[in-house]
This record gives C-alpha cells, structure tokens and sequence, in this order.
C-alpha cells in the first residue's frame, strides 16, 4: 500500500492524463436474426419503447482519470496510449493500474442521487459496467479476488460495497429496466492472458485451439461470472457483451479493421451462455455486440447516430462528456445536442444509452446533473413524442423530425431550436406524413392551434401571443392527432 502522501502525488500526476473518447468504430452488424422466444420478443418490444437509457462506465481507472482498461492493451492507437511515471514499462504500468484497487474507496457513492437525476431526465433503463475489459469486478464474484468487494479494496468495508447490487436494486425500484454490461474478454485472468507469453494486442494471448484446457478454463470462468450476475442481483433485463472479438473466428468480418486482428478462435460457447442466462432471466435480451446471429437481439452503434431509420432494433451509446470513463475537468455536451441526438435517434427507430462516468469518490461531475435536469425540464413537456413511438416517413425534412404512436393515433413533429431559447414564426409548413387525416394540431406545452391542410403539407397558424414561450427550449414538438 502506497503512503497517503505518495497517492495523491500520483493521483494528481495522472489526471493530467488525456482520456478522449477515441471511439472505436463498432459496425452495425449484417443478419439480424429476430428473437424466437416469445417472452425475449416482448422484452424487446417494451425495451424499444423506453427509448432513453443511462450508461455508466466505472472502475479503479476513474482514480487516475483515464480511458477505461485500455491503456493495459499494447496496441498502437491513440485510446490505449500509457502516460505517468511507469508509462515506458508495460509490465510496471500494469503492476500499478491493477495496484489501485489497493486505494479505490467511493465513499461518496449514492445510488439514490443517480436514480433520481436520471429519472427526472426520463431515463427508462440503465446499463452498468459489472466488469470491464481489465478484469475489475464492480460485484462481489467469487472467481477471483479482483473485485471490489474484495479485503483489498479499501471500499470493501462499506455495507455497500456490492455496487453493482446497490445500483440495480435503487433503479429496479424507480422501475427502470436492468442492463448488466459484462466484458468476455478479461485481461486480468491468467485464462485470457496468460503470463507465459506477454499480450501483444486485445486478444487472447495463446493460441486456445494448442491449449484447449486453458482456454475451457477460461470459459467456464466467464460462465460462472455471468451466472452470478443472473443469479444474485434480482431482475435483469439486458446482458449487455462487450468485447466482440471474443467470438467464433466464422463469425469475423473481415471488412473491419479491428476484426482483421482476430487469428484465432475465441468462441466462449454463447448457445451455452444465454440458456444458462434466460433460465435464470426469462425473457432476458442479451447483446453479443458486432457478432450478428441469434445473440444480438439489438445492434449498438457507437458514438453515432445512423443517417436513416433502421428497420432492426437499434441502440445508439453516446458519452456525455469527452471519454467513456470520468475524466477531470471534462467538457459536457449542452443539454439542447442531448436533446437534438435524442429526437434523431428516435425519429429513426432507435434508443439512446446516454453515458456518465463516475468519479473516484463516487459521484458524478455536477455539470453532469445539470444536464439531465435541464433535459429533464424539456422531457417534462414533449416525452410523450418519444416514448412508445415508431419511425414514420418522411422521417425529417431540414430540422423536422417525425414520430407516431404505436397505436398510430398521433404523429409528432418536432422542429429543432438553433438556439436554447425557442422564439416560434407566425406560420409553420410541415410535410404531410401519412397515416390518415390530421384532426388536431397542438403545440406540446402551448396548446391548439389553428391549421390547414393542403395536398402535401399542413399549413399551421400561430398567434402573436404564443411565439416566445418562456417554458420551451431546444425543440417544439407538434402533435397531430389522426
């Protein structure tokens, strides 16, 4: 254990570390099978209709304030770059990161205070990192002794230790859907990376088609670990796998760079995996990211927005700051691109799995709850546009965006604000979706409006008195009532 002297010398050493984003491309993945299962089909059709969810990205790494796990990888690009004093030796750059479970102690860590900003927002789900790809457990695993729980950890001794245990049972009771994210890869076992040989990339470091018992290890391992997590963490909606290069090497797409450095096989047996999973879970969606087939029940663009409607279900995640993970000082988006990215998301068929990345003290930067309550505000007028909605052409024309009811009852359009103010014209033209005539026009949050309609488009009055309203920001949504 380093002094309290040391540790803050080096702490603040190491956030200055830059921990940008550096997103990697993650593909949308061709052959999307539906689920069969009809209780997985109903998960998945009110999951879709939730639309908006909370991602955390937490772990020892928030104590130095850099990327999550990847500095550990030796690979060549700008998210895995190691800085500080240990930075020219890997294997005492990793000897140090895996020693700050040895000072990792959140005390400020409030479940409560997470569920209810993310409530106010009109968040519906919430996905957390249970384990990233460095091997830190965020849960009480009896696999290994790199945890969060464990006597090392300073943290271990709060009676909320078992994070994961707190935050899904706070948000399961604000009724929330429950996402666990879950790394297969583990760069912490020596089942994944064996200390034989060194790593010389994110992939397995043996050959496990010459060391099969190994490699069986390994799985078994990986089995157990979600079995826990599917076992003693009540309700679980949503597996959430990341690591998509621990796969069938069948499965590789070749297309795609970081898939082009996957030589062997990594099939971990996910036939196996989700019988065990929805045993336990019935119902459960599991997302096998970028490995297409009958375990992706949802696909997950990252940091982006795809420039069309779907027609598979879809889930864009997107930081809120610069980097997956808590970073010092970090630039949070403003509340009206928040809202913008949600209504394009939506408007194309998808949700949006906003991250925010705990600090190492437990709690989130205070902008990060200024822009879920100025979001929040904005939800509080114009949700009913967003949740249980479909795509419906002409999806958007300009800074129109549309959405209808699932019961096709009403269409939504919204019209985007340059500005956070919203300062309305006299008139608004808007293309005519389809879906039958429009009975009623009204401006959430204002009321009805006085309307025509024309052979392509309907021609909207509105008075002098209701063209700068104090309470509307960022985007008016009109309903249309069919």
């Amino acid at each position: 254990m380093i002094s309290k002297n040391k540790h803050n010398t080096l702490f603040l050493f190491f956030i200055a570390f830059t921990a940008v984003s550096y997103a990697q491309h993650h593909n949308i993945s061709a052959g999307y099978i539906p689920p069969s299962d009809h209780l997985v089909q109903q998960n998945l059709e009110e999951w879709q209709d939730l639309k908006f969810g909370l991602f955390m990205h937490w772990g020892t790494y928030s104590q130095w304030g850099i990327v999550e796990s990847w500095s550990l990888c030796p690979e060549d690009e700008g998210w895995t770059v190691r800085r500080g004093p240990h930075s020219d030796n890997y294997f005492e750059y990793k000897k140090a990161y895996e020693n700050l479970q040895t000072t990792f102690n959140p005390t400020a860590f409030n479940p409560e205070k997470w569920a209810q900003a993310a409530q106010q927002a009109g968040m519906k789900y919430v996905v957390f990192t249970t384990k990233h790809h460095d091997g830190f457990a965020m849960f009480d695993t009896k696999q290994s002794d790199y945890k969060i729980t464990d006597a090392k950890t300073p943290f271990s001794s709060s009676p909320r230790a078992d994070v994961t245990k707190e935050i899904f049972h706070t948000f399961r009771d604000k009724g929330f859907k429950i996402g666990a994210y879950f790394s297969k890869p583990d760069w912490h076992t020596e089942h994944y990376w064996w200390p034989y040989f060194p790593p010389k990339d994110r992939n397995v470091n043996y050959d496990p088609a010459k060391y099969p018992e190994r490699w069986n290890k390994f799985k078994q391992f990986t089995y157990n670990q979600i079995e826990e997590l599917m076992t003693n963490y009540g309700r679980v909606d949503i597996l959430w796998l990341d690591g998509g290069w621990v796969r069938p090497l069948a499965s590789v797409d070749t297309t795609v760079d970081w898939q082009r450095t996957i030589k062997v096989e990594q099939d971990i047996d996910m036939p196996r995996i989700a019988a065990m999973a929805r045993r336990h879970q019935p119902g459960l969606l599991v997302v096998d990211r970028t490995v297409p087939g009958e375990f992706e029940n949802y696909v997950t663009p990252e940091q982006q927005v795809p420039d069309k409607s779907l027609d598979i279900p879809w889930e864009s995640c997107m930081t809120m700051g610069s980097s997956w993970s808590y970073v010092p000082d970090d630039t949070y988006k403003p509340a009206r691109d928040i809202v913008h990215t949600l209504i394009k998301i939506v408007s194309r068929g998808g949700n949006y799995l906003l991250n925010i990345g705990p600090g190492p003290h437990g709690d989130w930067d205070p902008d990060a709850y200024d822009r879920l309550q100025a979001v929040g505000g904005w939800m509080a007028i114009n949700s009913e546009g967003i949740y249980a909605t479909r795509p419906v052409a002409p999806y958007n024309e300009g800074d129109v965006y549309y959405t209808r009811k699932n019961d096709g009852s009403a269409t939504y359009a919204f019209m985007l604000s340059t500005e956070d103010t919203v300062e309305l014209p006299t008139s608004v033209r808007l293309p005519l979706p389809g879906g039958g005539a429009v009975k009623r026009v009204e401006l959430l949050g204002i009321g009805k409006l006085r309307f025509k309609e024309t052979d392509d488009a309907l021609e909207i009055t509105i008075p002098k008195n209701r063209r700068q309203p104090v309470d509307l920001r960022y985007a008016t949504v009109f309903k249309l009532t069919h």
